[in-house]
Order: C-alpha cells, then sequence, then structure tokens
C-alpha cells in the first residue's frame, strides 16, 4: 500500500496537484477511500485527515467504503420515480441480498446506489448497470439483466 501511496504523492508534488486529486487517485488505485490510506497521506502532508474526510463526504464522487465489482445505479429523479425507480430499486436490494442500510452486497459482487437524476427523463425509469444505461426499465428487463450478471453471461468493459 505504502508504494502505491508514495506514487500518489509523488505525481501531487509534480503536477501541483491538490487534495481532490489526491482522494481521486487512492479512490482509483484502491476502489474506495480507505481510512489507513487517508491517513498515512495525512500524516507525510501534515493535513489533518478531518480535510479529507471533508472533501470527501462533500462530493459524491467519492467512496468510503468498498464497492461491489458490479455497480447499478439507479436513477430516483421525479420522472423515474413517478416511472416506478423505487419499485426497481426495493427488487434489486431483495434479489442482490444486500443487507438493509447498505449499497453493496457482503460478497462485494454488487453495489446498488441511488442518485438523484442522471438527466434521461425521456426514457424513465433508468437504471446504470456498470456504466451502460438501460431505459424504460421494467422489473421483468431488470431481472433478466442481473440473472445474465450473476451468471457471468456479461461482461462489461469500461469504455464509456
Amino acid at each position: 500500500m505504502e508504494e502505491k501511496l508514495e506514487g500518489i504523492l509523488t505525481r501531487y508534488r509534480e503536477n501541483e496537484g491538490n487534495l481532490i486529486s489526491i482522494l481521486q487517485d487512492i479512490e482509483s488505485e484502491f476502489g474506495y477511500l480507505r481510512e489507513d490510506a487517508i491517513n498515512w497521506v495525512s500524516e507525510r502532508l501534515d493535513v489533518p485527515p478531518a480535510k479529507f474526510y471533508g472533501i470527501a463526504t462533500f462530493y459524491a464522487q467519492f467512496h468510503l467504503k468498498p464497492r461491489g465489482k458490479n455497480v447499478i445505479t439507479a436513477c430516483c429523479g421525479t420522472a423515474c420515480h413517478v416511472k416506478g425507480s423505487e419499485r426497481l430499486i426495493n427488487s434489486l436490494v431483495k434479489e442482490l441480498a444486500i443487507p438493509e442500510g447498505e449499497e453493496t452486497s457482503e460478497d462485494l459482487q454488487f453495489t446498488v446506489e441511488k442518485v438523484n437524476c442522471v438527466g434521461a427523463c425521456s426514457i424513465a425509469p433508468v437504471i446504470i448497470v456498470n456504466k451502460i444505461v438501460h431505459g424504460k426499465m421494467t422489473p421483468d428487463k431488470l431481472m433478466k439483466e442481473m440473472k445474465t450478471l450473476k451468471e457471468g453471461k456479461r461482461e462489461y468493459t469500461d469504455y464509456i
């Protein structure tokens, strides 16, 4: 871990980065903002950890807990809500056995997150599966998609 963090600090110093860029690099490297990583960087830069956490909790792009291999994002904007997004979310959480009050399954295979709006109201309700947008989603279509994912028949790439 320390070797990776040293690389992050080197880039920070070379590029005159800021705390946000450090947090982005940590999240990119580890998949989330590990407490031990933040504390390590905090000590090296003599910046209180609270400053890092203030930034991390302000911006929705940062995550303080590990996320699943597959990330399912559900739009909860007005159009999606009216067209049943809450029902879709509830069925997802149940199907993927995500513990109450959590976003990620215990096996770290799935994360279900809610967002305020994805800006695709004309195709509501919208579910984004590993960065692929699925509009006019129905419970049946969603369960088929989850079955395909669980069986490993769909490999998503990070091209979007």
